[in-house]
């Protein structure tokens, strides 16, 4: 019988996070630090605090040894460590020793957060590429926009100048109107009247949720040939769940396919194993599970088993969608690292997987399937 992998030596390369975000450069106060921990935007129930979550305790396990404390202090014992080291301080030691090599950052959330350039100076020796967000994007250029060929004309050539430095795109069009969007391209004629619309209704620094308008960024996006990043599954109450189930993007999915371009499909829980099902049959998707690895804690190895079920090897990227607290990025790291070696230890253990064959296998999900994906150096 073949010798199992050690959950804690298992070897993996250099880690590729292929979506992440930045970190608050501020100290936190424990209400300010607890509202990142969670993805609700109302208060914990009464005599709780979002520590008390999969998540929380989490973070209480891993956490506290890398600021010089025992695992599972209280979190007032903790966060008060945290503030007497001062949040650069604690980045650091949050980020340095966790073993990733490139960060590629969706820029397009608000706040006074690290920049992708700061991430990868704090984790030591790792390299940094920005995520552009397609809808932040459009609104910016709106922002500026005099006249309505003028915004369409403007969205197009910012779209393109993004590409050339950007390593993807990403969408939140399941935030912004939900995954049951029309397939194709609109036409020009239909672009115009949504953008006039848009234009004439939106309030200053309105959002964009005009879902004409949104299908033209991605189209837009696609016709780059970058990586198009797509949120699926669960996130905060601005979302609509079951309008965000990965399934309903099958006939884009379809529609996309000759052109190339790969779709990776963020997050998924609970419906990551539809994710994995369209990685399975359509060779230009691509799944991931970051968010819902640190969500689900201590059964993170169940929800990445789930999608190992079906999904090919060859389709699954590592990612934490840490943002906010550095501390999400080790809980991301350590629970990848955890569920992916105990899992391959059964399965090595019960002859299913040979030992080369898992660590090759762990090696594509950790990095060398991104790497292919975003046009990475190869390690």
């Amino acid at each position: 019988m073949a010798s199992a992998p050690d959950p804690e030596t298992f070897p993996l390369p250099p880690l590729v996070d292929h979506h992440c975000h930045g970190v608050v450069r501020a100290d936190l106060d424990a209400a300010a630090f607890e509202a990142l921990l969670t993805e609700s935007d109302a208060p914990a129930a009464p005599g709780t605090s979002f520590f008390d979550t999969q998540a929380g305790f989490a973070v209480r396990r891993w956490c506290p040894p890398l600021l010089g404390l025992e695992p599972h202090c209280p979190p007032e014992r903790y966060l008060a460590r945290r503030r007497e080291l001062g949040a650069v301080e604690a980045t650091s030691r949050l980020l340095g020793g966790l073993g990733i090599g490139a960060f590629l950052v969706d820029t397009g959330l608000p706040g006074e957060l690290t920049t992708p350039g700061e991430l990868a100076a704090a984790a030591g020796s790792a390299t940094a590429h920005e995520v552009v967000r397609l809808e932040q994007l459009a609104e910016r250029v709106a922002d500026d926009a005099r006249t309505t060929h003028a915004f369409v004309a403007d969205l197009g050539e910012a779209v393109r100048a993004a590409a050339r430095s950007a390593i993807a795109f990403k969408s939140v069009v399941g935030y912004r109107h939900g995954l049951d969007f029309a397939p194709g391209p609109p036409g020009e004629t239909e672009v115009l009247a949504a953008a006039a619309w848009w234009l004439t209704e939106r309030p200053a620094g309105g959002r964009l949720a005009d879902p004409v308008l949104l299908r033209h960024l991605l189209w837009s996006a696609v016709a780059t040939g970058l990586p198009l990043q797509l949120h699926t599954g669960f996130g905060d109450p601005d979302l609509s769940l079951h309008r965000c189930d990965p399934l309903l993007l099958t006939d884009f999915i379809r529609a996309v396919g000759p052109t190339g371009a790969p779709l990776v499909l963020l997050h998924g829980y609970p419906y990551h194993r539809n994710a994995a099902y369209l990685a399975a049959m359509y060779p230009h998707v691509h799944a991931d599970v970051g968010l819902a690895l640190t969500h689900s804690g201590a059964r993170a190895e169940a929800v990445l088993g789930e999608v190992l079920e079906l999904a090919p090897f060859g389709k699954v990227l590592f990612s934490t969608d840490a943002y906010g607290l550095p501390e999400l990025y080790t809980v991301g790291v350590r629970l990848f690292r955890e569920a992916l070696a105990a899992l391959v230890a059964r399965w090595v253990t019960s002859g299913a997987w040979a030992r080369d064959d898992a660590e090759r296998v762990a090696a594509l999900i950790a990095a060398d399937n991104a790497r292919r994906v975003y046009g990475l150096p190869a390690r």
